[in-house]
């Protein structure tokens, strides 16, 4: 990837990508889908239920699009454990909005977590969700 003042050139001009779906498969699904809605308070926007045994449910990061979608299976899923460094990393310039985050996330019953790569420390506020997937919350600035 050549990058010339800050921009990769090898992107094709004038293609432009008009959203983003994060997958997180869980067998956890009460629990991760409490973690997400309530705790982090994305909006849900969509949902499916038995589409060729998957269950689904899509959360816009804020709105829909860039958006988590959730997904499990009727005979459960087989993906592998996460390790801690498998992270949503959310980028804030207002560090107020982290704060007002954290204790949405604290009123839950979520509790920050320390990271496994050192970087985050000072940086950012960091939680695992039910399944064990870190979620940074990042002052852009930072």
């Amino acid at each position: 990837m050549m990058e010339r003042n800050g921009k990769n050139t090898d992107w094709p001009e004038g293609v432009a990508v008009d959203g983003i779906r994060i997958a997180k498969p869980t067998d956890n699904w009460d629990a991760v889908l409490d973690f997400y809605k309530n705790g982090l308070g994305l909006r849900q926007f969509s949902s499916f239920e038995d589409h060729d045994g998957y269950d689904g449910v899509m959360l816009g990061l804020p709105d829909e699009s860039i958006h988590l979608e959730l997904i499990r299976h009727k005979n459960g899923l087989s993906a592998p454990a996460p390790t801690r460094d498998n992270l949503l990393v959310l980028y804030f310039s207002d560090p107020g909005d982290i704060k007002k985050l954290t204790a949405r996330l604290n009123s839950h019953g979520y509790e920050p977590v320390q990271p496994e790569n050192p970087y985050w420390d000072g940086r950012a506020v960091c939680f695992e969700d039910p399944d064990g997937w870190g979620l940074v919350l990042c002052n852009s600035s930072g």
